[in-house]
Order: structure tokens, then sequence, then C-alpha cells
């Protein structure tokens, strides 16, 4: 017989979501990232925003041939590409971790982190192409159709 000195701790009426947990410190290492990645990508957006914004003529500045002219430089494009890569890996860390938390079927989330996954190397693999790829001025364009600092 149970005194009250001796409670016996409440059972749930049903068993709870099922948990899948990922052995070693693969957890602590996204942690760490989080923050790692979230003090560069402080750095990197206020620079870049300063950069467009600040320096120059300001926001009225920013058109087609600015962008050129920044992505002409390698300096520019690591800068860009580090800001595309850390965002995506940092942002996809998160919904990871928001997807785990609330979805409770194992099949959810197994979809779910699959499509946030796809997705986010999807949007990796473009941008990347982009900023390397950028040019301009292709050759064998129309005149017409360049820009006016491309020589045609």
């Amino acid at each position: 017989m149970r005194t009250i000195a001796d409670p016996k701790a409440p059972r749930p009426s049903r068993p709870g979501p099922t948990r899948r947990t990922t052995s070693g410190n693969t957890e602590l290492y996204g942690w760490i990232f989080m923050r790692a990645s979230g003090v560069i990508l402080v750095v990197l957006i206020f620079g870049h925003l300063f950069v467009n914004l600040m320096v120059g003529d300001g926001i009225s500045a920013i058109d087609f041939g600015f962008v050129a002219g920044k992505w002409a430089s390698p300096f520019w494009q690591i800068w860009d590409l580090l800001m595309l890569w850390l965002a995506m890996i940092h942002g996809t860390n998160g919904v990871r971790t928001i997807i785990n938390d609330y979805a409770e079927k194992d099949s959810t989330r197994l979809v779910l982190t699959g499509a946030l996954f796809f997705a986010s190397m999807v949007v990796i693999v473009l941008g990347t192409l982009v900023i390397f790829t950028f040019d301009p001025c292709p050759p064998n364009s129309p005149a017409d159709l360049l820009p006016s600092f491309c020589t045609a």
C-alpha cells in the first residue's frame, strides 16, 4: 500500500511520439554550427548591406551593371558564395530541428526532411552555378541586347 510519502508518478494516457535519436555528437555539432554560422552570417550580411547600400550612390546604384561589376571580382564571388551556403545550411538545419520536434510519425519526418534537403541542395547548386558562371557580356550576342558596358 502506498502512502503520501511515496507517490506514484502519473502515467501518460497514450504513448508519446516516437523520436529517432542520433548516435554520437551529431546534435551537438549541429548546435555549435548554428551558433558559429549565425555569427559569421551577421558579419557577411551587414558587410553586404554596407557595401550595397552605404558605399557609393546607395540603393539607386544597384542594377545589373553593379552586380556584374561586383561578381567580376573573385573576392565578392566568394563573399556571396559563403553567404549563400551558410544561410542555406543554417536555415536547413533550423527547419530540420523544427521537423524533428513537431513531426510525430517517422514517415512524415522522413518525407519532410527529404524534401527539405532536396530543396536546399537545388538552391545551393543553382546559386553556386549562377555566381561562378555569370557573364554579363556573353560572346556572340547581338550588340543591341548587351548592356552598355560590354564591348560588342
